[in-house]
C-alpha cells in the first residue's frame, strides 16, 4: 500500500509539473509557429531575383515564412477570398487593377507612413494622387522598334501612324492590356484636347489600321525580336534586358513623354500580419533590395538613395529631370469607363 502512495503522489506532482509548465509555454514543450506573409509577384528573371535572393533574405531577417504566387491574374483570387482572412496580404500589380481593388474595398486608400520609414524617400509619383499603395519600380512606356530596317528613330508618338509601318506596328488587345489602355489615352491627348478626349482616342486608333496586337508585352518583345513588327507600343525594360545581346532592337522616348507603368504594392485591409506587411514593404523599397532588383530587370527604382552601376544610370528614370517625364494615367477615370471603351474599341478593330 505505501509504494502505490507514493506512486500515486509522485504521478500527481508530475502531471500538475506538466500543467505548469504548459501553462508558462515552457519551450521545451510549446513552439512557437512561424508567421507567414502571403504576398503576389511577378515571374520571369523578377521571380527568379524574387525567390532566390530578395525573399529568402526577408524571410531570414524577419523570421518569417513568404508565400508567393506568381500564377496570374491575381485579383479574381483576391476578390473570391474572405474580407476577414484574405488570400494575399500584399498586393503587387500595376496601377490600373490597384485602382480597381481599393474601389472594391479589397487594398488599404492609404499607406501607414509611420510603418513604413523609406515611403519619406520616394519620388513624388511614386505616391502620387495616381497611385493607390506605393509604387516601388517603374518602367517608362513608348515604343520600341528595329535597328536593322532602315527606320528613323521614332521621336513622336504620332510616329507610330506612319503609312510605312502599316502591318509593321505592333499595339495590344485593349480590353486585357493597360500598355493598350494607356496608349489607346496617350492618342486622345496627342490627337485631341487630353487624355480623356475618346473621341479622339477612337480616331487615332482607327488610323493605326492595319496594326497586330499582342495581349502581353512579352508578346510584343517576340514579335520584335523575331521582326514580326518593326515598331511597337512597349515599356523599355522590355528592351533594354536585351542589352549586349547583340539583337537589333532599342528602346525611344517620344518627344511628349513617356507613359509610367508602376509596380504598385498595398496591403489588404484583412490581414492578420500588418506589422509584417508593413516591414515587407518598406523591404521592398530599401536602397540596396532596389538597387539588385533595378539591376536584374532593368527597372526605375522609387527611392531617391539608390545608386546604380553607369549602364543603369544613363538609362533608368532615377532622378528629378527624367522622372519629369513620366507621365501618370488617371486609372480611376478609365476603370469606370472601361466596358463602354471596350465596346467601342472591339468595333473599331474589327472593321
Amino acid at each position: 500500500m505505501l509504494r502505490k502512495s507514493v506512486t500515486r503522489r509522485r504521478l500527481m506532482k508530475t502531471g500538475a509539473g506538466l500543467a505548469a509548465m504548459a501553462a508558462f509555454g515552457a519551450p521545451a514543450i510549446l513552439h512557437a509557429q512561424a508567421r507567414t506573409l502571403k504576398i503576389t509577384t511577378w515571374g520571369g528573371k523578377w521571380g527568379e531575383i524574387m525567390k532566390g535572393e530578395v525573399l529568402p533574405a526577408f524571410e531570414k531577417e524577419h523570421g518569417c515564412t513568404v508565400q508567393a504566387d506568381q500564377a496570374f491574374p491575381f485579383v479574381p483570387k483576391l476578390q473570391a477570398s474572405p474580407r476577414n482572412d484574405p488570400i494575399y496580404d500584399v498586393l503587387h500589380t500595376n496601377s490600373n487593377e490597384q485602382w480597381k481593388c481599393v474601389v472594391e474595398g479589397l487594398v488599404v486608400d492609404k499607406l501607414d507612413a509611420r510603418a513604413i520609414p523609406n515611403l519619406k524617400d520616394v519620388y513624388p509619383y511614386a505616391v502620387s494622387d495616381k497611385i493607390v499603395g506605393v509604387s516601388i519600380f517603374t518602367s517608362a512606356i513608348g515604343l520600341g522598334y528595329r535597328t536593322d530596317k532602315g527606320l528613323a528613330k521614332p521621336t513622336s508618338w504620332k510616329d507610330l501612324a506612319d503609312p510605312k509601318l502599316a502591318g509593321q506596328r505592333g499595339g495590344y488587345l485593349i480590353p486585357v492590356n493597360s500598355l493598350g489602355q494607356a496608349h489607346l489615352m496617350m492618342l486622345g491627348k496627342i490627337y485631341g484636347k487630353g487624355f480623356d478626349d475618346l473621341d479622339a482616342a477612337y480616331k487615332a486608333l482607327e488610323a493605326l489600321k492595319p496594326i497586330k496586337l499582342y495581349d502581353f508585352t512579352g508578346q510584343m518583345e517576340k514579335a520584335l525580336l523575331s521582326a514580326e513588327v518593326s515598331v511597337g507600343v512597349i515599356h523599355d525594360s522590355g528592351i533594354y534586358r536585351y542589352d549586349g545581346t547583340n539583337q537589333p532592337v532599342d528602346f525611344a522616348i517620344p518627344s511628349e513623354g513617356v507613359i509610367a507603368l508602376e509596380q504598385v504594392l498595398n496591403i489588404t485591409p484583412g490581414t492578420r500580419v500588418k506589422e509584417l506587411a508593413n516591414a515587407y514593404i518598406d523591404y521592398m523599397l530599401r536602397p540596396d533590395v532596389q538597387k539588385k532588383l533595378a539591376e536584374g530587370v532593368w527597372y526605375s527604382p522609387s527611392n531617391t538613395k539608390v545608386k546604380l552601376d553607369a549602364k543603369y544610370d544613363a538609362r533608368l528614370f532615377n532622378t528629378p529631370e527624367k522622372v519629369a517625364k513620366l507621365i501618370q494615367m488617371d486609372w480611376k477615370w478609365y476603370n469606370e469607363r472601361k466596358d463602354d471603351i471596350d465596346l467601342r474599341v472591339a468595333r473599331i478593330l474589327r472593321g
